[in-house]
């Protein structure tokens, strides 16, 4: 029987080797934790929701530092947008944004493989 975090068989992971979750062999519990947040962070706002940090980590169940670095690398990543109100700043969903990040790829990989 194994561990809850071991890697599965033929999962290679470490320091400049390919991670876990690249492995069709991986169970989910093996995988690096830091996508599942994200997952479960746009899930939030699946519906139209703009959400605070402080709502976002509440609801998702991770610390408010944790859910404000997820939510800039989403910023960045286009996929959600951010407004400050006062101190508080909202994110939700960027579906332009979003679009534009998948056309971009899925032109990346029309033209490279």
């Amino acid at each position: 029987m194994s561990t809850p975090n071991a890697a599965a068989p033929g999962c290679i992971t470490g320091p400049g080797r390919p991670s876990c979750a690249s492995s069709p062999d991986c169970s989910a519990s093996s995988r690096p934790p830091s996508r599942e947040p994200r997952q479960r962070i746009m899930m939030l706002f699946a519906q139209g929701a703009e959400l605070s940090v402080g709502h976002v980590a509440e609801r998702v169940g991770i610390s408010q530092a944790t859910a404000s670095q997820q939510l800039n690398l989403l910023r960045r990543g286009r996929v959600v947008t951010s407004r400050r109100d006062g101190k508080t700043v909202y994110y939700r969903a960027d579906r332009d944004g979003a679009q534009a990040a998948l056309a971009e790829l899925q032109s990346y990989l029309n033209t490279c493989c």
